[in-house]
């Protein structure tokens, strides 16, 4: 059998691609779980910078597979059934994380990309979290990730209506990073991630987004205590040594701290 999922590594990058392109790379169970492997492999690897999703073919992902509709929701254990989809979401993952969105991406496949810390979309696609419209309702945390990305008013829009969106609508609502022509999503997302990759110093950018996601539900006072707990730990590490002089020199930095080894206990 085919893998649903496609990982690939080039120079810190990980590319994962849904490989379903003959099904729109509707989302299956198969899929969920290989995707949970793959960002669990991106969070604990030190060779993985940066994080791109994509999908094969036209498509980022059209959603639940409906080869056979009665049977779309049906669960064989709802006492355990999860409407995570994935059991390792992208927000878990201490690496920048980017959707390239190169297509309709309806229901599921739009509530995974907005798992994700930044989302490029082709101006050609069809987008929309239609669960309402389904006798279902929003999945994949959606009513946490939408809601702080674009708002209560705008979540609801989304979330609420059912509605499907042009690719440049999703600029007004705040939830595309960057719209595209189709053809230039996948490079736009793999060139950021790439200059994040060569760039960036890995355990800074872990700790900040870590902060960044669970920064909502905190008053300012935490967050102006965890941030002063965590630059502690940075400038305690050679790498607070590394990045100026490299700046000054015009060098590429040479970072010495791992996300894996040098992780810290997470202040209160």
């Amino acid at each position: 059998m085919s893998t649903p999922l496609r990982f690939e590594l080039d120079a810190g990058v990980a590319t994962l691609t849904l490989d379903r392109p003959d099904k729109l790379n509707a989302f299956s169970g198969a899929m969920g779980e290989a995707l949970a492997a793959a960002y669990r492999r991106c969070d604990e690897d030190d060779a993985v910078r940066a994080v791109v999703l994509t999908g094969a073919g036209r498509a980022f992902c059209a959603g639940a597979e409906m080869s056979d509709p009665a049977r779309t929701f049906q669960v064989r254990e709802p006492a355990d059934f999860s409407a995570a989809a994935v059991g390792f979401p992208a927000f878990r993952v201490r690496k920048l994380v980017i959707a390239a969105v190169n297509g309709h991406a309806i229901g599921l496949g739009l509530t995974l990309a907005m798992q994700c810390d930044l989302r490029i979309f082709a101006r050609e696609g069809r987008y929309g979290v239609v669960q309402v419209r389904r006798g279902a309702m929003p999945d994949a945390y959606s009513h946490w990730t939408v809601l702080r990305a674009v708002g209560l008013a705008r979540a609801a829009e989304l979330l609420l209506t059912g509605r499907t969106f042009e690719g440049d609508e999703l600029e007004r609502l705040g939830v595309a990073s960057r719209v595209l022509p189709a053809a230039e999503v996948l490079p736009a997302a793999q060139a950021l991630a790439q200059d994040v990759a060569a760039n960036a110093a890995p355990l800074s950018v872990a700790l900040s987004k870590r902060l960044l996601w669970e920064a909502p539900r905190l008053s300012p006072e935490a967050v102006e205590r965890k941030e002063s707990a965590l630059h502690r730990v940075l400038f305690a590490l050679p790498d607070a040594v590394e990045g100026p002089v490299a700046f000054v020199e015009k060098r590429a930095p040479r970072w010495q701290a791992r996300v894996s080894r040098d992780w810290p206990e997470w202040p209160e």
